[in-house]
């Protein structure tokens, strides 16, 4: 089956939702594809404290806010998991169950995907104790010890959050400092059920009984081994951009992160690119919901130019 629209947005996070919006309430025919809820991964974030205009916020609740205002002016909301996009005057937007959208123009909003620390039992135990989402799966964790892994933001804010539930919680980072803001370094201090082990990376989970139980780790200059008792392991240790459908496209990138001009538009015609999935300084809601608001702005004076 076949549909036109006018504008595609592949991935209902803030950046596509926001263009959704823009260009829907501008007139067009939109439709916004998402393979899972939408929101993105703020999802998977307990609270929001620097989106401008409101001062807190869970992620989850800012998340359907913008998905009931990006459907309010009549972009259709529709679910497919996109497994390619061929180029053309009339794009074609290809779903994994084979259904083809089609439109001029689309606008690319997949984000990015967590990686993995690639250690022995990791990838068996995603359910079982590891976990990428500590604002989806903290609750089960409730008076027991876990681990977080990373020292950027994205780790001690989900570590504040584990504190609500969890006895304890370990933060393992590669460095002796973090990377995080200020002011979630000093929450992080003021935690007494969180201890921090600088300088040490995950070598391998230790797995009983179909169950997390330790998580070895090295010294990155001794290459001692030190064994942490642990109910669960959070990895937060960055992401890569998720553009595998986009392979037979010939779309500048870096690093897999999409170029664009300043209209948010690809070096394919047609193709734009927005949110934590394009090459840029800051990966943030404000800056997310900017992007978006461009690709859809341009992309509607485009069409009062033919």
């Amino acid at each position: 089956m076949d549909v036109q629209f006018e504008v595609i947005v592949i991935g209902a996070g803030p950046a596509g939702m926001a263009a959704a919006l823009y260009a829907s309430r501008a007139g067009l025919k939109v439709a916004l594809i998402e393979k899972a809820a939408p929101g993105g991964k703020l999802v998977k974030t307990n609270e929001i404290q620097n989106y401008p205009g409101i001062t807190q916020i869970g992620g989850a609740d800012l998340a359907y806010q913008m998905y009931e205002h990006s459907t309010a002016f009549g972009a259709e909301y529709l679910y497919g998991d996109v497994v390619e996009v061929r180029d053309g005057a009339m794009k074609q937007v290809i779903c994994a169950d084979g259904t083809i959208y089609q439109a001029p123009y689309v606008i690319v909003a997949t984000g990015t995907v967590e990686r993995m620390l690639q250690i022995p039992h990791e990838e068996e135990m995603i359910g079982h104790g590891v976990s990428y989402c500590a604002v989806c799966d903290g609750a089960f964790f409730k008076d027991k010890v876990v681990t977080v892994i990373g020292g950027g933001n994205a780790a001690l804010e989900e570590a504040l959050y584990l504190a609500k539930f969890a006895r304890k919680i370990y933060i393992v980072i590669r460095r002796d400092v973090f990377r995080a803001e200020a002011k979630i370094q000093n929450d992080i201090e003021k935690e007494a059920k969180i201890q921090v082990i600088t300088k040490h990376v995950p070598k391998e989970i230790v797995v009983k009984d179909n169950k997390v139980v330790q998580l070895v780790l090295e010294h990155v200059d001794s290459k001692e081994s030190m064994i942490l008792d642990t109910d669960g392991i959070f990895p937060y240790i960055g992401s890569d951009p998720a553009i595998g459908f986009l392979k037979e496209l010939p779309i500048n990138a870096e690093k897999g992160y999409l170029i664009v001009d300043e209209h948010m538009e690809t070096s394919v015609p047609g193709i734009y690119a927005v949110g934590d999935i394009r090459k840029k300084e800051l990966r943030q809601v404000v800056t997310a919901v900017n992007d978006g608001a461009i690709a859809a702005q341009h992309i509607f004076h485009q069409y009062m130019n033919q």
